[in-house]
């Protein structure tokens, strides 16, 4: 399935090979797009982003069920439970959105930003985009994750392994790191 993409929108800022790479797994918040915009700017420019969102098809039921059961979310547990694994159309419905989302955030917050949603394994398109050139840094946005989070099998700790260069774990709705 071809992969969908937003064009950036025109902005000043700095130069193609100051893009921030931006990886999260739900939409961006007004807050959240103003505190990784605020980490990147320089002299009062701000960083061009590239926003990948993978469409989740392909959910871990139990590792999601014990993240929500680690921060006694017991409603959403149960819901996880219910819910099973998603329908890939309603995954890339999703995704979309928290795209069109983070893009319209960001660009509020004097970013220019593009994107695109990505498999559910969004590491082949981090490593397609780094591979490509021009990227800086990768910062991955995620709710905290009590499993991937402890065995270091997050997506920010496997961009670690695998890209060359730096690698930022946020927190969304947060200013907490990863």
């Amino acid at each position: 399935m071809p992969e969908e993409s937003l064009p950036p929108e025109t902005a000043p800022t700095a130069a193609a090979s100051e893009v921030v790479l931006l990886l999260t797994e739900e939409a961006l918040d007004d807050g959240d797009a103003e505190r990784v915009a605020a980490l990147h700017e320089v002299e009062g420019v701000r960083a061009a982003y590239r926003v990948l969102v993978p469409a989740d098809t392909e959910r871990n039921l139990l590792a999601d069920v014990v993240d929500h059961l680690s921060l006694f979310e017991m409603r959403a547990a149960l819901d996880a439970v219910r819910e099973g694994q998603p329908d890939e159309r309603e995954a890339r419905a999703e995704a979309t959105s928290a795209l069109e989302q983070s893009l319209a955030a960001l660009r509020g917050a004097g970013c220019a930003a593009e994107g695109e949603v990505v498999q559910d394994d969004p590491l082949p398109a981090l490593e397609a985009a780094v591979g490509a050139g021009g990227v800086r840094e990768v910062v991955v946005v995620t709710r905290p994750h009590a499993v991937e989070d402890t065995f270091h099998r997050d997506w920010a700790s496997r961009a670690r392994d695998a890209l060359g260069v730096p690698v930022l774990h946020v927190y969304g709705g947060t200013a907490r790191l990863g």
